[in-house]
């Protein structure tokens, strides 16, 4: 094995790892950056993204105390407080540190969450459209000033964490299989931090911890996530969070065959103003709860393949319309499904869901917006944040849906600073994590308390660079 030295070594090139380094070779460190990926346009969640920095729906730049309140409405409290209150008072500071790396802006209207969109901006159109649009250019950008500031860049994958006495010392990375990978080298260093993304790529790993069909919910980020950070923290006694939830979307079930109709449009804005029922007819979740929330609740149902937006034309015309990247008319350009009929019965026809049941579920969830009693439901529909439509105006229209996983909420827990905690409740000396590979801040008791990945990984890239600085320097 061949050795390198270095004070920071980082695992995983997306946003969370890049801020991290920068921030760490900015301060004068010594930094290398351990990306399996190949070439300049490596496939990560970060280049995928829809390039909007928002704290949960709000302005990032927002005062801490007003983020923190966000973040603790979002979470259904459930957000650990001192991760919650870290990311409320450095998200502002972030934003404008990465737009000094030379990442460019947009605002979108009064739009309070898209006042921060990484530019150039994906059109607005469907499918897979990330080649020089903001995030790509920016994870270009950051890689080419840490090169200026000295900082290195190896395409390998990380292997193993090393250690000495309870502390991280370093990683060993490559692989000595014979098959052709690159011969193993140990990178010694001062600190490691992990930011190799959740574990969504990983079907085992899928299956393990959230019971998930993985060939039945579409991958709707790179899928280059496979946990390999968190095995490797595992291994020195790190604490994990609840591994239980993903962020997603609704998605047309058509993605599994017709690439043009993901990761955009997300169908949330139907499914979640309508209703969402199974083949039998039947709602079987509060749809109130958010599109991330009925994702989730979708792919544990035992047929994740079973169900469908219900909708009618005020939906269609109203939300179908207003989405950032909207289901009408961009599911129907890139030739996604839409069932349309006169009546609920004839879509029952035309789709195989049960008629008798479709009507009478759609006749009961209207009298039971008309009349005020929406809780009363089974399930329950809540009301706020997203206000139900009646479905009452047709032509109705049906949707199949799926769910589509972009990254997990939960992963290695860590303190406001990013270090790795143990299991015994105090850091891991030397050990730190960010971005999609942690937990505690997102998920929630329920999958639907999304808080932003974009500005979750920049904040916490930077606060353990920073942490590990003074640590080093005094």
């Amino acid at each position: 094995m061949s050795n390198d030295a270095f004070d920071v070594v980082v695992v995983g090139g997306g946003i969370a790892g890049l801020s991290a380094a920068n921030r760490a070779a900015q301060q004068g460190l010594k930094v290398a950056v351990l990306e399996r990926g190949d070439g300049p346009q490596y496939l990560c969640n970060s280049r995928y993204s829809g390039g909007v920095l928002h704290i949960a729906m709000h302005n990032a730049k927002d005062p801490a105390e007003k983020l923190l309140d966000v973040i603790n409405n979002a979470t259904n409290n459930k957000a650990d407080p001192e991760l919650a209150r870290s990311l409320a008072n450095t998200a502002g500071r972030a934003i404008d540190w990465l737009q000094a790396e030379g990442a460019k802006y947009i605002r979108v209207g009064n739009i309070v969450w898209q006042q921060h969109v990484l530019a150039p901006p994906r059109p607005i159109v469907a499918g897979l459209d990330w080649k020089g649009r903001g995030p790509d250019v920016t994870l270009r950008q950051l890689v080419a000033n840490l090169e200026k500031r000295g900082g290195k860049m190896f395409r390998l994958p990380a292997s193993t964490l090393m250690e000495k006495e309870g502390q991280c010392i370093g990683v060993e990375a490559g692989d000595n299989s014979g098959n052709g990978g690159a011969a193993k080298q140990q990178f010694v260093a001062r600190a490691v931090i992990l930011a190799d993304g959740g574990y969504q790529g990983n079907p085992a790993l899928v299956r393990e911890h959230m019971g998930i069909d993985f060939a039945k919910v579409k991958t709707r980020g790179a899928g280059t996530g496979i946990g390999d950070g968190m095995r490797m923290a595992r291994e020195l006694g790190a604490r994990f969070s609840e591994l239980k939830y993903f962020y997603g979307h609704m998605l047309s079930r058509d993605s599994f065959t017709n690439d043009k109709v993901w990761p955009y449009p997300q169908l949330d804005e139907l499914g979640t103003v309508g209703i969402v029922v199974n083949d039998a007819g039947e709602r079987f979740v509060d749809e109130g709860l958010g599109g991330v929330y009925v994702a989730n609740t979708i792919a544990r149902l035992a047929n994740p393949l079973s169900t469908w937006a219900i909708l009618d034309q005020a939906i269609w015309e109203g939300p179908g319309r207003t989405a950032r990247i909207p289901a009408n008319p961009q599911l129907a350009n890139a030739g996604g499904t839409i069932i349309k009929a006169d009546t609920l019965a004839e879509l029952a026809t035309k789709t195989g869901i049960a008629a008798a049941q479709l009507e009478a579920t759609v006749r009961g969830y209207n009298e039971a917006l008309a009349q005020g009693k929406a809780a009363g439901l089974a399930p329950t529909r809540s009301v706020q944040p997203i206000v139900p439509s009646p479905v009452n105006k047709p032509p109705y229209y049906a949707v199949p849906l799926c769910a589509g996983m972009t990254y997990t909420f939960g992963g290695i827990f860590t303190d406001g600073d990013a270090r790795v905690m143990s299991t015994r409740g105090a850091p891991i000396e030397g050990l730190y994590a960010v971005g999609a590979t942690t937990g505690g801040l997102e998920g929630g008791s329920n999958g639907g308390g999304y808080v932003g990945g974009l500005i979750k990984g920049v904040s916490f890239g930077m606060r353990a660079a920073e942490h590990i600085t003074k640590a080093l320097k005094g």
